[in-house]
């Protein structure tokens, strides 16, 4: 999943602090820095050749920067009229085989808030490729701390009981950097105190069932379930776990052929206090 990593650029102390996650990641990887220029027709005192050699120059310093660290990698500038540049970025992952896109979940005037930048948001949405959304630490002031620095430490790992589901959980396993998962079922539906009541015990043996088949030696495993909005149940819980990622699949049970992106998966990386990692099972690795 991590052998060749898409960022996309904007130049911004966001931008420079994926940069300085990068090394974090597990295994031999490769980048490419993706920075995209979006003009609208209306705009007319522009001169493009000069901004994309801005940009240039711009991503060569941050080039030079992951070179340091040993990491192989390649930069792109792209221009655009009036286009999404969501659809830009997947279309530069396609044509550069990226087994990862990065991003920062910036919003306007936000620094670690509950919602995505428009980008991010989209990349989300339309995305066919695996997604890291990061986000930050607020310390004192205006300062950020790093999630990244123990990515993997404490994994959390919503499940719907799908197959899709289960095969986010199987790659997450195979990451060696992994010392804990955290397995979370949400009971969302009930009319009777017995039936939620039924539906945790149910929730309970599958999640034991699943810990069975995935344990190894050294990973940590356990079970929660949770009652309740399966997206406010999951970002909570990993908040009380003091999670270091939430990662889940694009899809669950109720996936359709139309769906671009399931509601709990985006829901939970739209209002996640910690980084989401999006598997996009069932499609494009």
């Amino acid at each position: 999943m991590f052998q060749k990593i898409l960022i996309p650029t904007d130049f911004s102390r966001y931008s420079q602090n994926l940069l300085e996650c990068i090394a974090e990641l597990p295994g031999e990887k490769s980048v490419v820095l993706l920075h995209v220029i979006q003009r609208k027709t209306v705009e007319r005192a522009w001169d493009p050749a000069a901004e994309v050699t801005e940009a240039q120059e711009r991503i060569e310093e941050q080039k030079h920067y992951l070179e340091a660290l040993r990491i192989a990698v390649k930069t792109r500038v792209e221009s655009i009229m009036e286009g999404n540049i969501a659809r830009t970025i997947q279309k530069v992952a396609d044509e550069e085989n990226a087994t990862l896109v990065m991003m920062g979940a910036r919003g306007t005037g936000r620094i670690s808030g509950l919602l995505l930048g428009s980008v991010s948001r989209d990349v989300l949405r339309y995305g066919r490729t695996n997604l890291l959304i990061m986000r930050y630490k607020v310390l004192k002031g205006d300062n950020l701390g790093r999630f990244c620095r123990s990515l993997f430490a404490r994994v959390i790992c919503p499940t719907d009981f799908s197959h899709l589901s289960k095969d986010a959980i199987l790659a997450i396993k195979e990451v060696k950097a992994v010392g804990e998962i955290g397995l979370v079922y949400v009971v969302s539906s009930g009319e009777t105190d017995e039936q939620i009541d039924a539906a945790i015990r149910n929730a309970g043996s599958k999640l034991n069932d699943i810990i069975k088949e995935i344990e190894r030696p050294g990973l940590k495993l356990k079970a929660h379930v949770q009652v309740g909005d399966a997206a406010q149940e999951i970002s909570s819980l990993a908040d009380k776990e003091n999670a270091s990622l939430i990662a889940m699949s694009s899809h669950g049970a109720g996936w359709l052929e139309q769906m671009v992106v399931g509601s709990t998966t985006y829901e939970t990386a739209r209002m996640a206090n910690r980084p989401v990692l999006i598997v996009r099972v069932g499609r494009k690795a």
